[in-house]
């Protein structure tokens, strides 16, 4: 369990550059000084890729049993970290330990959860439509169609869950379940984290038998390390979560390669709530409560926290917010996860604050302790021709910061809903009779977002086969993917057909007996029967 502070690369420990650095705890804006971290240097990003390279055929080929086996064991392997991670976690990100302790059982969930997924294998969706010989004008060939792994996948970790959206978290896990190796760029703000669960993979994959290049952590300090990764020629996809400017730097990068590779990027949403008429008339205190719960949670560092608040004037939204004002002055302020973030939240809402037209409805009495990067919550309010005349409104500030919005008329919400960028989610909250009316605005939010709610809040996201967390452009580089849940693995493979091939020379899933027991497309229909 004790740190040593140097990059994994394959079954390798490397000193990389042999520079090294401290992270800063934001619990009391001092270095931590137990061990030095060693950012990796260029040999290190080109042996982590050539051994992840190497390692991809014979880990392709691994049955889902023993991919399943091996998630289970990381998730073994992390929980037997015990109190150890908890504590350097709480150390690095100043997250509380209750937090930590829940995200943890997330990151071991979501790997559990994967490990069915790799045992059940129809991830693969086998497809075939057999021979036709005798049509005309023309005989058909046999066609058989499934999914396969793309090669070393690139993760990058998030530095606002530490566990479930790094080192081991749902990237890493969406990646493994279909046989392709990972190479992890460890964030630089929780480094000792990182290695914790780093040294728990790594413990699987011996456990397991497979070759040490199914899985590498590199350590390192900026964007060095990390655009030297997406730009490797053995690099075959990228996720990331984080800034709008880093990842569309990571992007642009991919982009650029001789041969383009996809960047699956989450990177800014603000998360619209609008609060209808009826329900505002009916339960005003409690959405004002529930959406300043919402707000805070986290001291507001989720990706889905709810940014900006629409209602109608006449539908008593000025009571709601003297409600909504209440619950968020009696609001505990609480440390962010490191100095930088602190520092952007206060000058996005200093910035949001000067901008004609914008008032502030309520501040936390509780405003923090800097020396401790502590943040209390903010609302301001504007009206929606107000909001449509300064874009720089609708721009993410990530922290604790809702902005208040009156509308005159349903159409003006819609016409803010139309203006708006592309987001993870979008909330409505409305009666049966309010949700009637806002038909249009619905159909509007549906191009918008890629979660949409009624009646709750979009903090919190469900690990399970049917979430999406993903959306339009900037929310996330590919409108077409989720994150989270099953079909988070639909970023990291590729179909592949195979024409009039004996069966002896296809994969086990596209075999006429169907020895793995799958349902598959058949001639256009379900069917988990052998095939002639």
């Amino acid at each position: 369990m004790e740190l040593h502070g140097q990059n994994f690369v394959a079954d390798q420990l490397s000193i990389g550059t042999g520079r090294t650095f401290a992270p800063v705890s934001p619990l009391d804006s001092q270095p931590i000084g137990d061990v030095a971290f060693y950012p990796a240097a260029d040999a290190d990003v080109e042996a982590a890729m050539k051994a992840a390279d190497a390692a991809f055929e014979s880990f392709r080929e691994t049955t889902g049993e023993q991919r399943a086996s091996f998630l289970e064991k990381i998730a073994d392997e992390i929980v037997a970290l015990g109190d150890a991670l908890i504590t350097r976690a709480n150390q690095e990100t100043g997250l509380t330990v209750a937090r930590l302790v829940s995200e943890r059982g997330r990151t071991v969930g979501q790997l559990k959860f994967f490990a069915q997924v790799a045992r059940e294998n129809s991830w693969v969706d086998a497809r075939i439509d057999t021979a036709m010989p005798e049509r005309q004008p023309q005989p058909r060939s046999d066609l058989r169609r499934l999914l396969i792994p793309v090669g070393p996948v690139v993760v990058f970790g998030a530095s606002n869950f530490p566990l479930a959206f790094s080192v081991g978290g749902g990237d890493t896990a969406s990646a493994f379940v279909t046989g392709n190796p990972v190479i992890v760029k460890a964030h630089e703000r929780h480094p000792g984290t990182s290695e914790l669960v780093a040294g728990a993979i790594r413990r699987a994959v011996i456990a397991c038998g497979l070759p040490g290049g199914v899985f590498s952590m590199l350590q390192g300090l900026g964007k060095d390390v990390g655009i030297a990764l997406v730009k490797h020629p053995l690099a075959r996809a990228v996720t990331f979560t984080g800034s709008r400017t880093a990842g569309r730097a990571l992007f642009d990068a991919a982009a650029a390669r001789h041969e383009p590779i996809p960047v699956f990027a989450e990177m800014s949403s603000v998360n619209p709530v609008f609060i209808l008429p009826e329900a505002m008339r009916e339960r005003s205190a409690a959405i004002a409560e529930a959406l300043q719960n919402s707000i805070t949670v986290g001291v507001g560092q989720f990706c889905t926290k709810p940014g900006l608040v629409f209602g109608l004037q006449s539908g008593g939204f000025d009571e709601f917010q003297q409600s909504f004002a209440t619950f968020l002055e009696a609001s505990p302020a609480g440390t962010m996860l490191h100095g930088g973030i602190w520092e952007s939240f206060n000058k996005g809402t200093a910035k949001a604050g000067k901008i004609e037209g914008v008032q502030t409805v309520a501040r936390a009495k509780d405003g923090g302790n800097p020396a401790k990067t502590q943040a209390g919550a903010i609302a301001l309010r504007t009206d929606v021709e107000n909001f449509r005349r300064q874009p720089d409104l609708a721009e993410e500030v990530f922290g604790p910061l809702a902005l208040l919005i009156s509308a005159k008329t349903f159409s003006e919400l819609e016409e803010a809903a139309r203006g708006l960028e592309g987001q993870l989610t979008a909330t409505i909250h409305g009666t049966p009779e309010d949700l009637r009316q806002a038909a249009p605005l619905l159909r509007i939010l549906e191009r918008k977002a890629g979660r949409l709610l009624i009646n709750g809040f979009p903090t919190g996201v469900e690990v399970s086969h049917a979430m999406n967390h993903g959306g339009p452009y900037p929310a996330t580089t590919d409108v077409r993917f989720t994150s989270v849940g099953s079909a988070a693995l639909l970023r990291f493979v590729r179909p592949v057909c195979y024409q009039d091939f004996p069966s002896a020379q296809l994969p086990a899933a596209l075999r006429g007996e169907n020895p793995l027991g799958l349902w598959r497309l058949v001639n256009g229909k379900l069917a988990n029967t052998a095939v002639s």
